[in-house]
């Protein structure tokens, strides 16, 4: 049973995901402020977050902003607004999903599901017997796939984790044109709910990430995209 906390400051708001999440046989909790969820965070184990944005106390970017050093916990953040900006923030602090008020609640259970079969691949492989650790290294770049770390010219580089994600992957399929729809498919999930924007937000974020690397990564009109590099 996926145990979820919801955060929002309208209770009209909370108890409607929580009724709809427990009749999906999810275990609901609620928090009406930023540092409420935060402080919840630190005593309690999640299975996923779902966080507004605007809030009193504390807003929801800056409490993603303090979950996110200690915890990894994906997460799906609610707003009333859908700005550019605000969908590169939240995913430059490593949020999973943006969701734009209103939104059908049938519509989130079926994102909160998507992510969930996501993160249970992901922790499906991990483990194993085995201590080696997949490297690639590319000029000034260097990608310990196993450990999840990227190196920027010898400097440790922060990624959220879809941006570590997508630049694994484009990592080993290097020097292959891929679609947008392969990208979204292999990163995100085939069930996907989001749009192409979601891919673009996240290469724009990888980019400024790789730096002076950011070049590497070639836009192929009408298509998607493509990583040059030879090793």
């Amino acid at each position: 049973m996926y145990k979820i906390l919801v955060v929002d400051d309208e209770e009209r708001i909370r108890r409607m995901i929580t009724k709809y999440a427990e009749l999906e046989g999810y275990s609901t909790e609620e928090a009406s402020d930023g540092i409420e969820a935060i402080e919840k965070c630190r005593k309690n184990k999640y299975d996923i977050l779902i966080i507004d944005i605007m809030m009193p106390e504390l807003d929801g970017f800056s409490a993603c902003r303090e979950i996110r050093k200690f915890s990894d916990v994906p997460i799906i953040m609610l707003s009333a607004r859908g700005e550019e900006y605000d969908k590169l923030n939240g995913f430059g602090l490593g949020v999973d999903d943006y969701v734009v008020k209103p939104f059908s609640p049938k519509e989130l259970m079926m994102r909160i599901d998507a992510i969930m079969k996501r993160a249970g691949k992901k922790s499906s492989g991990i483990g194993g017997s085995g201590t080696e650790h997949e490297i690639i290294e590319i000029e000034g770049l260097k990608a310990d796939l196993t450990a999840r770390i990227v190196y920027v010219d010898d400097e440790k580089v922060e990624m959220s984790p879809k941006e570590y994600d997508l630049f694994f992957y484009m990592l080993k399929n290097r020097n292959i044109a891929l679609t947008r729809e392969r990208l979204i498919s292999e990163v995100w999930g085939y069930d996907f709910f989001g749009d192409d924007r979601t891919l673009d937000t996240h290469i724009k974020l990888l980019r400024k990430s790789l730096g002076k690397y950011a070049s590497l990564i070639v836009t192929l009109r009408g298509v998607g995209y493509r990583f040059d590099a030879n090793i």
